[in-house]
């Protein structure tokens, strides 16, 4: 589960979008991967979980919850930053209901990708499923407050998605299939159709204001690094323009939409040259290691292979 965390670069971008629109926002609603999962993989068959030591360690009690990193995630800063609640819920948590999800709620599933193909590879929950959540979800708000506060409470609220990484990393490069039916920019587009059917999705079921993120650098992740046999531990430049080349596209995407799909207030958040900055330059940004994780050699391990007893003694020195 390819995975960078850096929540406040997102908080501030997030606080740019609601700066140009008058509405309030009313919660924070939650699509994508590990990125953004706070714990929906807990309750689903599949190898992709963070539920166990040290995951959660400076999560509020200390205790492991899913998250895919040593704390909170994006959407957790980003709905306190809105004065929400600081701690946004999943979905499939089988200790909550409706009254805990009114405000926020995560759909995510670490491992997944806009491709189905992407989440058969762990078993995890793939997109289309992530969308049929928050049709129940919606008829289960409307019971709860009634049809008209509930729609109002649909169409103030603040749309997350962080997804896409996966599907190249996980699917793609990892696997012959996709290879075989595709060059990379074709799969791009494939990549690309999909997105535009999930927002339109989401858009014709009453949301209005979104963000999208694009793909971080992902040739620098800790794992493309150590697997970067023609230039070890470096980053994979092939990689990194791939990710640029979908962003663009993503963008483009975006421009689309906002000007086709009338009310759609569509963000496009822009992971990659904040990230690659705090890569190159990890010293400026407060960080002491860039190119590794915080689990075993920082290499290789992360999700079932996160040993306890052999990860980072302080995990604000890293990056991931």
């Amino acid at each position: 589960m390819a995975r960078m965390n850096i929540p406040w670069i997102f908080f501030v971008q997030i606080l740019v979008l609601a700066s140009k629109s008058e509405a309030k926002v009313s919660a924070i609603i939650v699509f994508g991967d590990s990125t953004v999962d706070s714990g929906n993989n807990n309750y689903i068959p599949t190898i992709a979980k963070s539920n166990f030591e040290p995951y959660g360690r400076d999560f509020p009690g200390g205790s492991p919850t899913g998250r895919f990193c040593n704390g909170r995630l994006s959407p957790d800063f980003i709905s306190e930053g809105f004065g929400l609640k600081p701690i946004i819920p999943a979905y499939l948590d089988p200790t909550l209901n409706i009254s805990d999800f009114a405000s926020g709620v995560c759909f995510a599933s670490a491992a997944t990708g806009y491709d189905n193909a992407t989440a058969d590879v762990l078993k995890v929950i793939p997109l289309w499923k992530e969308v049929e959540y928050y049709k129940e979800y919606q008829k289960k708000l409307r019971a709860y407050l009634g049809v008209q506060k509930a729609n109002g409470i649909i169409a103030e609220a603040l749309y997350l998605i962080s997804i896409g990484t996966n599907d190249f990393l996980e699917n793609y490069y990892a696997l012959l299939d996709r290879q075989s039916h595709f060059t990379v920019q074709q799969y791009e587009d494939f990549l690309i159709g999909i997105a535009e059917n999930f927002v339109t999705q989401i858009y014709d079921l009453g949301a209005r204001k979104m963000s999208l993120t694009g793909l971080p650098p992902m040739g620098c992740l800790p794992v493309q690094r150590a697997t970067n046999f023609e230039d070890p531990l470096n980053c994979v430049e092939e990689r990194n323009k791939v990710a640029l080349e979908f962003n663009g596209k993503l963008n483009v995407l975006v421009a689309k939409l906002n000007k086709e799909l009338p009310g759609l207030k569509v963000f496009f958040a822009d992971a990659y040259d904040l990230l690659l900055q705090l890569i190159q330059n990890p010293s400026q940004n407060g960080f002491e290691v860039a190119e590794e994780g915080c689990c075993g050699t920082g290499l290789f391990e992360m999700g079932i292979l996160c040993n306890r007893h052999l990860t980072c003694t302080d995990a604000n020195n890293f990056q991931r």
